[in-house]
């Protein structure tokens, strides 16, 4: 096969890990998920992004925030949504939180700066994936709460595009089913 038959073959096949374990990847393997990162679309060069990696103890740390803030969102979250909210950080071992930094640009409005940081968070999960490591990016209320943004030190024209958990693949990758490209694809 051809490399670049194995490269289309890699892309195509590429899915999400909702489970991973230990060993994740090391800090080398991170930067080069950081180079991939910063190579992806970016008008004007305002690189609209920035990484934040969460590992070892601090993911415990990170877990008391992120359930400090559910209680702040909602007071009537049961201890189930609490230690969901405690936990979810435990899930991998690093968190690598993809931020969005929005530069007021009168030729590159904040959705192609919010769009490059989502190009990024892809990049990452594909360079983790050609490490021989897993991930899976979520997002839910605490991308979007105030407090987690606050806590993680982000400035006021940043955002939160999400949260990578990344790791080593449990099991063995999940089936993906054949999607037809015709049916994404028109001509106009």
């Amino acid at each position: 096969m051809s490399d670049t038959a194995l490269l289309l073959d890699f892309l195509q096949q590429r899915n999400s890990s909702a489970k991973v374990e230990t060993p994740g990847p090391g800090e080398e393997a991170v930067r080069d998920m950081i180079r991939a990162a910063i190579r992806v679309p970016d008008h004007a060069w305002l690189r609209p992004w920035r990484f934040i990696s969460i590992e070892g103890e601090r993911r415990r740390d990170f877990g008391l925030v992120l359930e400090k803030c559910l209680h702040q969102r909602d007071p009537t979250a049961d201890q189930g949504a609490r230690d969901k909210a405690r936990n979810a950080p435990l899930r991998a071992p690093l968190v690598l939180v993809v931020v969005t930094a929005i530069t007021a640009h009168p030729k590159v409005p904040a959705i192609e700066q919010r769009m490059s940081a989502g190009c990024a968070a892809h990049a990452i999960l594909l360079a983790a994936e050609a490490q021989g490591f897993a991930g899976v990016w979520r997002t839910g209320d605490a991308a979007f709460d105030p407090a987690v943004m606050a806590a993680l030190g982000l400035d006021g024209d940043e955002e939160i595009a999400g949260f990578l958990y990344l790791g080593s693949r449990c099991g063995r990758a999940k089936s993906l089913p054949d999607l037809d490209p015709e049916k994404f694809h028109s001509r106009w």
